[in-house]
């Protein structure tokens, strides 16, 4: 009796959670689920079925959409990715500033996404910016980052990159120092460099801070809005439209219904690609 008494009263500490979850999480999905069906308002709704994810497989900027969302989302992980490997390694190096350009590296994590979206926006102006006249010093010529359609896309990308590396770096610094010393002996025993250190032990042993780094950058990129939109709004045109962004749109004409919609298609994107993807990662790791 004691037994089940104690079992139970130890779940009664996980009811706040619980109901935090509940209201936060599960609730909200099961009411998007339920409101993608309608057409509704602040005041009133009506079940028209499937008309809403009809009316937005019709969007006439759906197909760029996808496509610069899953150009977004492979660019900006596998680069941070990249970057952070590399950033990690030099980090968790002999260098005697490294606790100081972690701190900076990790600095623009902290800052609001918003606010880079708008610094960013003003440094790549394509006449007054500070980009293209660093540039100009240099002999070279500028570009219309934003308003140029071949490389809008990239230059969101680039500084969602710079904001994230960040985080990405800080993850492969835990990973890489928590090999086990005895690796880097065995190989200085055998006579190996600082090549096969990299190549045969940070990369394979690193792996968990790897797969973790792809699955969070990549569902972030697929999800990503708050940029696109603080630096040019989907524009110029639709070039730089991604999922998110159509929704908002939506949002903003009024078409709640047909947003929430959007919402609904974007989450069912996210799982169908991100799980696999998971669950790959995770297979990979468990074979190695």
């Amino acid at each position: 009796m004691n037994r089940v008494f104690r079992r139970t009263y130890s779940y009664w500490f996980l009811m706040p959670a619980a109901v935090i979850y509940f209201v936060i999480f599960l609730l909200p999905t099961v009411m998007s689920f339920f409101f993608s069906f309608t057409r509704w308002t602040l005041a009133d709704w009506e079940f028209i079925g499937l008309d809403n994810f009809v009316m937005f497989f019709q969007e006439q900027s759906l197909r760029i959409g996808f496509q610069n969302t899953l150009i977004y989302a492979v660019v900006t992980c596998g680069l941070k990715v990249i970057l952070g490997l590399l950033l990690g390694v030099l980090l968790t190096s002999r260098l005697r500033t490294r606790n100081y350009l972690r701190s900076v590296i990790f600095f623009p994590t902290l800052i609001s996404t918003i606010a880079v979206g708008i610094a960013f926006s003003m440094m790549m102006h394509p006449t007054q910016g500070i980009i293209n006249t660093a540039l100009g010093w240099a002999g070279l010529p500028g570009l219309d980052w934003l308003g140029d359609t071949r490389v809008a896309l990239l230059s969101i990308a680039l500084v969602d990159v710079w904001k994230g590396v960040g985080f990405a770096t800080v993850i492969y610094i835990s990973g890489i120092l928590s090999i086990p010393p005895d690796y880097y002996e065995a190989l200085q025993i055998d006579g190996g460099g600082a090549w096969h250190k990299f190549w045969n032990i940070i990369v394979p042993l690193s792996r968990p801070a790897t797969n973790s780094v792809i699955i969070l950058s990549f569902i972030g990129g697929l999800r990503s809005f708050d940029l696109v939109w603080a630096m040019t709004q989907g524009g110029p045109g639709f070039t730089t439209d991604v999922i998110a962004s159509i929704i908002y749109k939506q949002y903003q004409g009024g078409f709640y219904g047909l947003a929430t919609a959007g919402n609904v298609i974007l989450f069912v994107i996210v799982t169908v690609l991100a799980f696999p993807l998971y669950r790959y990662l995770n297979k990979r790791e468990v074979d190695l």
